[in-house]
């Protein structure tokens, strides 16, 4: 086991891991910029190192700060949550030349399926289906247009190195190709230091499923089931839960099976999801795989009783699953809300302020997971994420109830500050949500404010 564990996160991930590190009686380090010095996380670490200004690019993406805290604290893991460097092979592969083990796969495994591009040609030579479009980046705006007509609109055109709902755009219409292809390819450079780009139809009414995964490098996976992520804003999830009702059990092994097996043909080792569009019919298709623990990993540990971050930290270890495919049983439903500090009714603008009252809900089968309390500033240098709300109940007509209570009791203020609650009380009052037959349009269809 590790003596010491990095956290090169904040936020509620960040405590997330600290917790899940107290547990296993491996000490813990947080990192914190200056905006963060008094953030949970750095009260409830072993040890604490500052690691710069609030920008990310000078703190918690500043690769140089984040080893250095790791030397200078003596950790032997650096755990990277998600987002910031999590996906980062540089990265990983620098923890690797210090002898500081990356809580993740190997740095080559997460160069390939990083790239969505290579990713989807990996992924289609271990037998997953794919949607009509490109496995190679798209190089033209004449080769763009050729394959969105030979592929029927509408189509997506999407940034090979993207992530996070960030650099794709929907394309109707033939004559608004050329300048969407120029515009997300710029838009790709921008973000991910990457123009290339690649083109897939677009499904209009899918269901955003994703399955979770779990290997460990002795070529053991086993998958946690199915996820639905189907609202969202901007292809940004605000809602998961876990089970989809579109998926049945011989779709959920065939789904996870399918799942397991492309991450083991790339060697993946640690926690990750493979991500799938999901029609009316019930065919799946691949859309990519997230190479780190995710934001909506509490609802798959709710309906399976299992600690993703313990056993992502166990398997970074070199033992091997402690469980296999047949220990995996599934209970019940469960719903996660992300409460942001945003404005719903302003196309969801973020809202970042103090927060003069925070009251999480309790009450049974209610679990939050945040770093904020009263008196915490919502900077806004980073997500607008105050915290995430998940319930649990025995079937999903008893979630939504329980959920709509959580959400009751939830009260947050501040000046100036809206936050995402009620919002997610409209969507669980909403007969198309409740009757689950919605598609990742739910909100442009349902809820328009």
């Amino acid at each position: 086991m590790f003596e010491k564990i990095l956290i090169a996160n904040r936020g509620e991930i960040a405590l997330r891991v600290a917790r899940a590190c107290r547990e296993l009686g491996v000490k813990c380090v947080a990192v914190y910029s200056t905006a963060d010095a008094e953030s949970a996380v750095v009260r409830f670490a072993d040890e604490a190192v500052h690691i710069g200004p609030p920008s990310p690019a000078r703190s918690y993406n500043h690769i140089p700060s984040i080893i250095g805290a790791a030397l200078k604290s003596g950790a032997d893991a650096i755990h990277p949550g998600y987002g910031f460097l999590s996906e980062d092979p540089y990265f990983a592969e620098i923890c690797a030349d210090e002898g500081i083990t990356f809580i993740g796969p190997r740095p080559e495994v997460m160069e390939k399926v990083g790239n969505k591009a290579v990713a989807r040609d990996l992924m289609t030579k271990a037998g997953l289906p794919l949607l009509p479009g490109t496995i190679e980046p798209v190089n033209t705006a004449d080769e763009a247009q050729d394959v969105a007509d030979s592929i029927g609109y509408p189509v997506i055109i999407k940034a090979a190195a993207g992530g996070g709902g960030r650099g794709m755009t929907v394309v109707e219409r033939r004559e608004d190709l050329r300048n969407a292809y120029q515009t997300t390819r710029a838009s790709a450079q921008a973000i991910f230091k990457d123009s290339a780009v690649y083109i897939e139809r677009y499904l209009k009414t899918s269901r955003h499923t994703e399955i979770q995964i779990l290997c460990d490098a002795h070529g053991n996976g086993i998958h946690l089931g199915e996820r639905d992520c189907s609202v969202q804003r901007r292809h940004q999830k605000l809602i998961e839960e876990a089970p989809s009702v579109q998926v049945t059990p011989e779709l959920r092994a065939e789904m996870g099976a399918a799942a397991v097996r492309g991450a083991l043909e790339v060697g993946y080792s640690g926690a990750g999801t493979m991500e799938f569009l999901l029609d009316e019919e019930g065919n799946y298709t691949f859309m990519e795989m997230n190479a780190r623990i995710q934001v909506e990993h509490p609802v798959s540990e709710a309906i399976t009783s299992i600690d993703l971050i313990r056993e992502q930290i166990l398997v970074a270890t070199g033992k091997p699953l402690t469980m296999t495919q047949e220990d995996v049983q599934f209970s019940g439903h469960a719903i996660e809300c992300r409460i942001n500090a945003e404005d719903p009714d302003r196309n969801f603008t973020p809202t970042p302020g103090r927060l003069d009252v925070y009251v999480p809900p309790g009450g049974p089968w209610t679990r939050v997971d945040s770093h904020c309390y009263p008196g915490w500033m919502v900077a806004p240098y980073y997500d607008s994420l105050i915290a995430k709300l998940i319930v649990w109940a025995p079937d999903r007509a008893q979630a939504v109830e329980r959920m709509d209570r959580a959400l009751s009791e939830f009260k947050i203020e501040g000046p100036g500050l809206k936050t995402t609650i009620g919002f997610h009380r409209r969507v669980m009052a909403n007969p198309v949500f409740q009757n689950g037959h919605f598609a990742t349009d739910f909100i442009d269809r349902h809820m328009q404010m």
